[in-house]
């Protein structure tokens, strides 16, 4: 079994901070993102959408996508639970990872992707009016996440989850987007510093 990296790109970087909470480890094969390695044909035939993280298994079988790499190693290590645990829990973790991946990952993913000049290579055509259209989106999702944190310790609940985790890589990956968290957001800050505490987080 190996994991095919992408350093710090929120991707990869999940599935790591996903594993340090399991306290499981797996062989990384790092896949240079700056050198567009995952457009050459080698890794290309390991994920047709030339996208990173994948994770090969022994017998052959490739799997992409975060959250389904997530979700293979609850199956087989399901302690911590951090997919909830009971109908109620799991479908509001569900819940709250699909929105944030959707309503705060993309948008943040747009505006660095169409305004950071290292992205003129793998962006093509970058379109800069797109980024601009996404920021007020980041901001207004993220008022929504700020009402619900006044309520609760984590993102769905009281115990953290992979929405919390999604949810840590989304406000960290804002920085070479070149956004930031209004100062006025203090649930989102004060959950942010608290998951960014976890030793999880370092991966």
């Amino acid at each position: 079994m190996k994991l095919y990296d992408g350093g710090r790109a929120p991707n990869p970087r999940r599935v790591k901070i996903f594993l340090a909470e399991k306290g499981l480890s797996v062989p990384l094969e790092q896949v240079d993102l700056g050198k567009l390695a995952h457009k050459q044909p080698e890794y290309t035939a390991v994920n047709p959408l030339q996208r990173v993280p994948a994770l090969e298994l022994d017998d052959g079988t490739i799997l992409t996508e975060s959250i389904a790499i997530c979700r293979y190693f609850e199956a087989l290590h399901p302690e911590p639970r951090l997919f909830g645990q009971g109908a109620r829990d799991e479908a509001m973790v569900e819940m709250w990872q699909r929105r944030i991946e959707f309503h705060l990952l993309v948008p943040i993913s747009q505006v660095f992707r169409h305004a950071h000049p290292a992205m003129k290579e793998m962006e093509v055509p970058q379109v800069p009016a797109w980024a601009e259209s996404n920021k007020p989106r980041v901001t207004e999702f993220l008022e929504i996440l700020d009402r619900e944190l006044k309520q609760r310790r984590f993102v769905a609940g009281d115990r953290y989850t992979v929405a919390d985790i999604t949810g840590l890589v989304c406000i960290d990956f804002m920085k070479p987007a070149r956004l930031a968290v209004p100062d006025t957001l203090s649930n989102v800050k004060r959950w942010h510093a608290e998951v960014s505490a976890r030793p999880s987080a370092k991966a």
